[in-house]
């Protein structure tokens, strides 16, 4: 699968308990939580282009941007898209919205950058010592 802008994903998942604002720690109602909404948005996107990496590389979240629109019960459905729209060398940004059955309840824009995984890694481990 070739990097190019325009490649598009999209997941689903269910409201449960533990996605709510009150278990996550961002609020104390039982509704979709946003961090929970931001994190199935930032994998949607990461999943969108991981096929299209090249062997032992890599994308790692580096900016979001994300409005969340209009709360959530338990039980409710979502489905997060997401879009790339721009490449800029290594750094990659997308599009991205979640709803729920009710309609659009999140949209803004995610950025990602390519990395060469060992090199990342050795470096973030780097900080223990």
């Amino acid at each position: 699968m070739e990097l190019k802008t325009g490649i598009k994903y999209q997941k689903e998942m269910t409201v449960t308990e533990d996605l709510c604002a009150n278990a996550w720690g961002s609020g104390g109602l039982a509704v979709y939580a946003t961090p929970a909404m931001i994190a199935l948005m930032e994998s949607t996107a990461w999943e969108s282009v991981e096929p299209c990496m090249e062997e032992g590389c890599s994308t790692v979240g580096t900016h979001l941007d994300v409005a969340h629109l209009s709360a959530s019960p338990v039980g409710s459905h979502i489905t997060a898209e997401s879009e790339l729209v721009e490449i800029d060398g290594r750094r990659l940004v997308f599009k991205v919205s979640a709803s729920d059955d009710a309609g659009l309840i999140g949209e803004g824009t995610h950025e990602r950058f390519i990395i060469k995984t060992e090199k990342f890694m050795a470096r973030t481990e780097a900080k223990l010592k």
